[in-house]
């Protein structure tokens, strides 16, 4: 039986590398956030690409998420989701079919690294109170932190893997430069550093003097997840 994990976290979390990881393992299927262009078709957000996300993806929320509960043939099917991509009038039933977790990151890491590829973000396009949401609305949902992946990726991964009930493989530790054929059109903006890269970054050092409102909102939620995070 195939093992579905939505990992779910806000943009510059990490999140591209986790789904290189994930990639590299040989036995699954990756998907590179598949509601975004429904979530663009639906708000009108004007975000970078955004023509070109249009063009590449269902715009249905319905369709992509029938999409994610059905047969594949990969004893894993790993799904990349950002928070904020999930509308909240849209149905949240498939994912009780999928195991969910959420990937956080130390929010003035988060402002510091978002603000560098696009100006003027709002707390809804970072993605921390859609994080608390989705933990409190599915059962057991696994918490980890790109810091402490940073910082040991053999160690976190084997105990994601033990978390998740699927084999642990070193394989996760590296991958090949250039990117990944399941990559968004949008990669092209956003995936520069992690197409240079061939496996996880080091640890991280110390917290960016960022005086923004905006990580200020998003801590009280990283905060409260992260007391629950697999340590």
């Amino acid at each position: 039986m195939t093992k579905r994990i939505a990992m779910w976290s806000g943009p510059r979390n990490l999140s591209t590398a986790m789904m290189y990881s994930f990639a590299a393992r040989g036995d699954a299927r990756v998907v590179d956030e598949p509601f975004y262009a429904a979530y663009l078709a639906e708000t009108g957000a004007d975000h970078p690409m955004r023509d070109a996300v249009l063009a590449s993806q269902h715009v249905d929320a319905d369709t992509v998420a029938k999409s994610l509960i059905s047969s594949v043939s990969e004893p894993v099917f790993y799904q990349k989701h950002m928070t904020h991509h999930m509308l909240d009038h849209w149905s949240l039933d498939w994912m009780q079919e999928v195991q969910n977790v959420i990937l956080i990151r130390h929010p003035a890491r988060v402002v510091a690294s978002y603000r560098r590829k696009r100006e003027a973000p709002t707390l809804d396009d970072l993605g921390f109170v859609q994080q608390t949401r989705i933990a409190g609305l599915v059962d057991d949902p696994i918490i980890v932190d790109a810091a402490d992946i940073r910082a040991d990726p053999a160690g976190m991964l084997q105990k994601l893997c033990a978390a998740l009930s699927i084999p642990w493989t070193e394989n996760m530790l590296s991958w090949s430069a250039g990117g990944h054929p399941a990559d968004g059109v949008w990669a092209a903006h956003w995936y520069g550093a992690i197409h240079r890269s061939t496996g996880f970054d080091g640890p991280e050092g110390p917290l960016p003097d960022v005086d923004d409102p905006l990580v200020d909102a998003g801590l009280p939620h990283y905060e409260a997840l992260a007391a629950r995070r697999l340590i």
